[in-house]
């Protein structure tokens, strides 16, 4: 599990959003994307990130349009 003093500095690396857990997930609270949480350690990649409903690639996120990003 991640303790809260983690959580409290990780920020979306796609929009430098908070994270909020969910599950064993971590969301971002402004895109939506999803990070898997896998034996306690957060993966951080957008690229592997699930996408939020509806949403068909990082591309489409308002986040990555205006991040410093190759979105694809």
């Amino acid at each position: 599990m991640i303790k809260d003093e983690l959580l409290a500095l990780l920020v979306c690396p796609l929009g430098r959003a908070p994270l909020r857990r969910e599950g064993d997930s971590l969301v971002c609270t402004r895109c939506g994307l999803r990070y898997a949480i896998n034996d306690g350690i957060p993966n951080m990649l957008y690229e592997e990130a699930e996408l939020p409903e509806g949403v068909k690639s990082i591309a489409e996120l308002e986040c990555a349009k205006t991040a410093d990003v190759k979105a694809s």
